[in-house]
């Protein structure tokens, strides 16, 4: 069995008073639920109060992102290193990377070995346009980000991973996917290339989540999916009632 996982990218949002905040509201209803791996993704400048908020609990904390060199001159970067020192994840490939700061597969590729240099879990992020769905390439390129975005690594190194499927054009647009057609993908362009790029074992046991306008109302519907693992929620991760019922559903 696979542990459902679900994790919250807050984005760029949130001050580091306002994410203590957030933190402390959703604290009392995240903490009972049992069986379900939650994370939370706050901004840089929020990890290490964050970090502090949660020691002694059993909610893990991510990074949004990170650079694939150690050290050196990269302005405004964050390394895998000082990732790790306050985290255990952090997301790799979000479709925003992609599409606003020019992130190839083969930047993806770097980070995820990058990251699991320094035992880090990475959430790596597939997904097609809205242009690439309605001209029918969602198997081209869905299958090509994770062939290109995993390329050289071993079945131990991909047994180690966490992939969401995000549809760009179900993300924080409100149209999500419907969980029948999700779960397809996830079966078909995820699950199918991890047997030839790792093994059918590892193929198995690789946790794939939904990301794209998950909400508290329709999380069941993706959940219930054979191949559906969690989520990674963008706009209902800032909201409590939201994102505490999302986790109630995954470990329903």
């Amino acid at each position: 069995m696979r542990t459902p996982f679900v994790a919250g990218n807050w984005k760029m949002n949130k001050t580091i008073e306002g994410a203590r905040g957030l933190v402390r509201e959703l604290l009392p209803g995240l903490m009972p639920v049992a069986g379900v791996e939650k994370v939370l993704c706050p901004p840089f400048t929020s990890l290490m109060t964050i970090s502090d908020l949660l020691k002694g609990s059993d909610i893990g904390l991510g990074a949004q992102d990170m650079h694939w060199k150690e050290a050196g001159a990269y302005t405004g970067e964050v390394s895998p290193e000082m990732v790790k020192e306050c985290c255990r994840y952090v997301i790799i490939g979000h479709s925003e990377r992609r599409a606003y700061f020019g992130e190839t597969d083969e930047h993806v590729n770097l980070k995820v070995k990058a990251a699991l240099a320094v035992g880090l879990t990475p959430i790596v992020c597939v997904g097609e346009t809205l242009e690439e769905n309605e001209s029918g390439r969602t198997r081209e390129v869905v299958e090509h980000q994770v062939a290109q975005g995993l390329a050289g690594l071993t079945a131990l190194d991909v047994a180690r991973l966490v992939i969401a499927y995000e549809p760009v054009w179900a993300i924080g647009t409100g149209r999500a996917a419907t969980g029948e057609v999700a779960n397809q993908v996830v079966a078909a362009h995820i699950r199918t290339p991890l047997v030839n790029l790792a093994n059918e074992e590892v193929a198995g046991v690789v946790r794939v989540l939904y990301g794209g306008s998950v909400t508290g109302a329709n999380a069941t519907e993706f959940f219930s999916q054979p191949e559906i693992d969690g989520a990674l929620v963008g706009g209902a991760s800032l909201k409590p009632v939201d994102f505490i019922q999302i986790v109630t559903a995954a470990a329903a």
